[in-house]
């Protein structure tokens, strides 16, 4: 069954590409071209040392805690998934990230998964060259709540050798800023 779909979805896929006219084939194959946007993401490809500050309640000191991370570009070079491994609240964590940059929607998508839970995690944003800087957005479910948490997450490439990610809770219209990840290069 899953060969009969299989094929079936890669029939449907090459005839749809046959059918284009010489215009919409170029404007596909732009699409998909990595371009700058791309580029910017496989400059932080590698292997990195994580500096770690969790503030659970933002009245009290951050946790602090050391984990590692391999970016590494996929897909052609359209995609960079981030696996993240470390310590969190003294037990194994393990998360994942795919971001990529949408040339059609001209933004940033990306998405979040870890064995703390079972949720996905969806964000996009922009990146503002001036600063160096990607700003994502999204949305995560609390599990205890079932509510969806608005999140804010800014990633900023200080060097070719560090970037620093800090992530925001948005609650009644705050930002609390919930982690801050400082990245040195291995």
């Amino acid at each position: 069954m899953k060969n009969l779909v299989f094929t079936t979805v890669l029939l449907v896929f090459g005839l749809s590409i046959m059918a284009q006219t010489p215009e919409e084939m170029k404007a596909w194959q732009e699409n998909m071209t990595p371009g700058i946007e791309h580029q910017w993401l496989a400059s932080m490809d590698g292997e990195w040392n994580a500096n770690i500050r969790m503030w659970m309640d933002p009245l009290q000191p951050p946790t602090e805690s050391k984990g590692s991370t391999v970016n590494e570009m996929i897909m052609g070079g359209l995609y960079q998934r981030s696996s993240h491994t470390g310590n969190m609240m003294g037990m194994p964590f393990t998360g994942e990230s795919i971001t990529g940059y949408d040339k059609a929607q001209k933004k940033f998508l990306a998405t979040w998964i870890d064995n703390f839970g079972s949720s996905i995690m969806f964000m996009e944003g922009n990146y503002n060259p001036e600063t160096n800087t990607l700003t994502l957005e999204g949305n995560m479910l609390d599990p205890i709540t079932g509510k969806n948490l608005q999140v804010r997450e800014v990633l900023t490439k200080t060097s070719d050798d560090s970037h620093n990610f800090v992530m925001y809770l948005i609650q009644d219209g705050k930002e609390i800023k919930n982690m801050e990840i400082n990245y040195s290069r291995k």
